[in-house]
């Protein structure tokens, strides 16, 4: 069964950093394309950035270009969100999903979903 957990989420001050993991479990690691997401109180889910698992690249929204970076540690099955320089704005539940990975990265039809882990920036 995919199994996708969250951790690293936090109350942070404005302008600091966080690191978020996302392990996965159940499938073939490589075989998928990972995505992270943010749904901010009374807002909709948004986009922030994928990675393909295969073959490394990866995408980010223009919200956290800049400022926010993907990596993976196959050999851990684990995803990170390294989040520098937040602002108030980027306070939400950071979630990450999984999908087959076509070589390349999107963030649209995420099939497996985590819980979510809550991110609380500080003005």
């Amino acid at each position: 069964e995919v199994q996708l957990v969250e951790s690293g989420g936090g109350l942070v001050q404005a302008g600091g950093s966080l690191r978020l993991s996302c392990a996965a479990s159940g499938f073939t690691f490589d075989d998928y394309r990972i995505g992270w997401f943010r749904q901010a109180p009374g807002k909709g889910r948004e986009g922030v950035g994928c990675i393909s698992s295969s073959t490394g690249s990866a995408w980010y929204a223009d919200s956290v270009k800049g400022r926010f970076t993907i990596s993976s540690d196959n050999a851990k099955n684990t995803v990170y969100l390294q989040m520098n320089s937040l602002k108030p704005d980027d306070t939400a539940v950071y979630y990450c999903a999984a999908d087959p990975d076509l070589g390349f990265c999107g963030l649209g039809a995420y099939e497996y979903w985590g819980q979510g882990t809550q991110v609380t920036v500080s003005s």
